[in-house]
């Protein structure tokens, strides 16, 4: 089992563009076979940073998905209306094997 982390750094003021973006990518890691843990959005402290987590089986089947995303009409859609609305400023992307106990 591997969990994603995603650190955005967000246009603090298209925050409603970027939870908009999230709202879309849960179902899509959901499709492809992938558990979103959920996005963290800004609350108190930095109003520029949100997160989001969300597991898979294994490494190979997190990339399977990113393979597949490039080629899905919902994903590419989600992709272009980041850069459409210009929410996201930069993200980092860092993996952790999950530990339940």
């Amino acid at each position: 089992m591997v969990t994603c982390f995603i650190k955005y750094v967000i246009d603090p003021y298209k925050l409603r563009e970027f939870e908009a973006y999230a709202k879309r990518w849960i179902p899509l890691v959901n499709k492809f076979g992938g558990e979103h843990n959920g996005y963290f959005l800004p609350s108190e402290g930095a109003s520029n940073i949100a997160l989001a987590l969300f597991t898979f089986p294994s490494l190979a089947d997190y990339e399977k998905y990113r393979s597949e995303s490039f080629k899905d009409k919902e994903c590419i859609a989600a992709f272009d209306y980041a850069e459409e609305t210009k929410c996201i400023v930069s993200y980092e992307r860092s993996f952790f094997k999950p530990m339940f106990k």
